[in-house]
């Protein structure tokens, strides 16, 4: 190899590492596609204000919504890889709508890079008030008594709530009627209304309405108990075993992300979930820490979770144009 060539390859390396320790020297547009009030946009929010502090440049969040969080994720794939537009978005947008729509805008293991999982929360499942059941089997009980009259709302078709419904409908064999949102708050503000009885939301989404008694928890659609509600059973303990929903939120880039800048926000991001003050607040909304070891172990979850809900849409009979 000639002088000429070494030195060429010599300026790449070090051009590339000083990309990595200067970045970032502009403001951060961190995505979140889905609308304000739901568990993305609180995670994207607690996350943003802290890379906000640790860089010293502000990162801002925009909400940008739409076909099941396809249109910000599609808006992410076609910005610029370089660390300055970023997504937060969860197993709807970055797994299930592989599956679900018969043709996406962008393709998502080679448009997008994968950064690092930031936490995973249980579903809930919650009635309003003054739907007669206290607990699961009531639920089921007066489903079956009335099939097709109790609805459930969601995010929207495809969305971890929609499918967690649509799990606890294969698996107790009652017909819930599904109204698909526009995002968690439209589908909460009608579920506390009444226009919709039952809710398969994520934690951080119902414990306030929860906690302020417009909406009654039945179970937690999950492996155990929550210490944020530890009187409520976990699904299995309410008798239904298999009707666990889990979303999970997770941090990406457009795809030609740089290495050192995609390890300098994966390292900021694991720091910052780790902190005492965010352990807590996430803790408070039921969700877990499960940052990933690194960006090329969460891009093999992701892969792994686009065929396991493959199988669960494909059963479900949903598809999407």
């Amino acid at each position: 190899m000639s002088l000429r060539r070494v030195f060429a390859l010599l300026c790449v390396f070090f051009s590339v590492a000083a990309m990595g320790q200067e970045y970032p020297t502009k403001p951060i547009r961190l995505v979140t596609p889905w609308p304000p009030g739901g568990g993305t946009d609180i995670v994207a929010r607690m996350i943003a204000a802290k890379l906000t502090d640790a860089w010293g440049q502000q990162v801002v969040v925009e909400n940008k919504s739409g076909a099941t969080g396809t249109i910000g994720t599609d808006m992410v794939a076609k910005s610029a890889p370089d660390g300055y537009t970023l997504i937060i978005g969860t197993n709807a947008t970055h797994v299930i709508a592989v599956s679900l729509y018969a043709k996406l805008p962008y393709d998502q293991e080679k448009d997008l890079t994968p950064i690092t999982r930031v936490s995973a929360v249980p579903h809930v499942i919650a009635v309003v008030p003054s739907l007669e059941a206290r607990n699961v089997q009531e639920l089921i009980a007066l489903a079956k008594a009335h099939p097709g009259k109790i609805s459930f709302g969601s995010a929207g078709n495809g969305s971890t709530p929609h499918l967690a419904g649509e799990l606890f409908k294969t698996l107790t064999g009652v017909n819930l009627l599904h109204v698909p949102y526009k995002g968690t708050g439209q589908s909460l503000q009608d579920t506390i209304g009444g226009v919709v009885q039952v809710s398969f939301d994520t934690m951080p989404s119902v414990l306030p309405h929860i906690k302020s008694g417009r909406l009654r928890a039945l179970a937690i659609a999950g492996p155990k108990r929550v210490s944020a509600l530890p009187d409520v059973p976990a699904v299995a303990e309410a008798g239904v075993p298999g009707a666990e929903g889990m979303t999970w939120y997770g941090l990406f880039g457009p795809a030609g992300l740089p290495k050192p800048i995609v390890q300098k926000i994966f390292a900021e991001v694991v720091r910052i979930v780790k902190l005492p003050d965010v352990k807590s607040r996430l803790d408070s909304l039921g969700t877990e820490e499960t940052t990933s070891a690194s960006p090329q172990e969460f891009a093999a979850m992701v892969h792994s979770d686009i065929a396991k809900y493959a199988k669960v849409i494909k059963s479900a009979g949903l598809r999407m144009d």
